[in-house]
């Protein structure tokens, strides 16, 4: 039988349909249902609603997990406990990796806190390939822009993303190490709720996440003078239990970001767009050229030119083999008459 405290595990994330799910997959079974909070290559530690436990998987299971699954494991006293069996999150924050692959962020996510510095670090371009990546999972989005006390123009900058920005999210400015935060973020961590925090290495996610905590859970760096990048302080992803009731999972962050292709987040990040191209003249606009287009005149033009630079990122990825082999015979005859020319 399925060993497990409901409002225990509830205060960590866990909900009815997820528990519908385990009770199926562990029958008869004396299993214990936890938390996974963190992996690594070869194990993971997963959180039964009081305490971490080491917990080693079978190699196919082990590969399918993510920081904030939901898992069957087999507890054993002095042992590390197996993990069995995962359970099928109700969403994923997922990207794609240089390689095409599709690499997992975190699973069961309510919120993701999108967290761009008001240094060097700010570029709304990035901000909305982040917006790209929670419409992808279907997860509520809520820009922080951190360093706001070292921002002279701190206000102005919020003032372009809400011009900028469609649909609108919540976009907050913060100083992350003012414990002022946490009652600006109140409604985002209520008892059960997941946040993960996403951003660029120096944005200031871990220093805003020990904020949340009250705590130094999290090594933070300095960053560099010259493009106010950071130095990868944080090196896993990591789920913490926030005294307000709220798991935190906090990330490293990454250079490059590229969202799984889907045209229907692309859409939802660029609401306006879409809205706009229903009044262009004509019916297959490309909203670059065309004239009577609503969309060149009523978009920020950089804006619109990083919707093209997405768009493109996906149609390449929604390309076969064969479609890819025969692009590449395009360019090169091009680039062989231009050579010519």
């Amino acid at each position: 039988m399925l060993n497990f405290d409901f409002p225990r595990l509830a205060a960590i994330g866990l909900t009815p349909v997820l528990l519908q799910q385990a009770l199926a997959k562990a029958g008869d079974e004396a299993w214990q249902l936890a938390r996974v909070c963190r992996v690594q290559r070869d194990c993971a530690w997963v959180h039964d609603g009081d305490d971490e436990h080491l917990a080693h998987a079978l190699p196919g299971v082990h590969a399918e997990l993510a920081v904030g699954d939901w898992a069957l494991c087999q507890p054993r006293q002095h042992e590390p406990w197996r993990l069995l069996e995962r359970l099928e999150p109700f969403n994923q924050l997922v990207r794609v990796n240089d390689e095409g692959a599709r690499q997992a962020y975190a699973s069961n996510v309510d919120t993701a806190l999108l967290v761009m510095g008001l240094d060097g670090d700010y570029n709304p371009r990035r901000l909305e390939r982040y917006l790209g990546l929670a419409a992808a999972a279907g997860v509520t989005p809520v820009v922080a822009l951190s360093k706001a006390d070292l921002c002279p123009d701190a206000e102005a900058r919020l003032a372009e993303l809400e011009q900028r920005l469609r649909p609108l999210p919540p976009i907050l400015l913060l100083n992350g190490t003012d414990p002022a935060c946490r009652d600006v973020l109140r409604p985002w961590l209520g008892a059960g709720q997941t946040l993960v925090l996403l951003g660029s290495s120096g944005a200031g996610k871990s220093t805003l996440s020990n904020t949340l905590l009250g705590e130094e859970a999290q090594a933070v760096g300095g960053v560099r003078a010259d493009d106010s990048r950071g130095r990868h302080t944080t090196t896993a992803r990591t789920l913490l239990k926030c005294p307000d009731g709220a798991c935190i999972i906090d990330t490293p962050g990454v250079r490059t970001l590229q969202a799984p292709p889907d045209a229907g987040a692309l859409a939802g990040s660029f609401a306006d767009i879409e809205e706009l191209a229903g009044r262009c003249q004509f019916r297959d606009c490309s909203h670059r050229e065309e004239p009577g287009c609503a969309v060149r005149a009523g978009v920020d033009g950089d804006r619109l030119r990083n919707y093209h630079k997405l768009r493109r990122e996906m149609e390449r990825h929604e390309q076969t083999a064969l479609q890819l082999q025969q692009q590449r015979r395009e360019w090169k005859v091009r680039n062989k008459a231009a050579r010519q020319r």
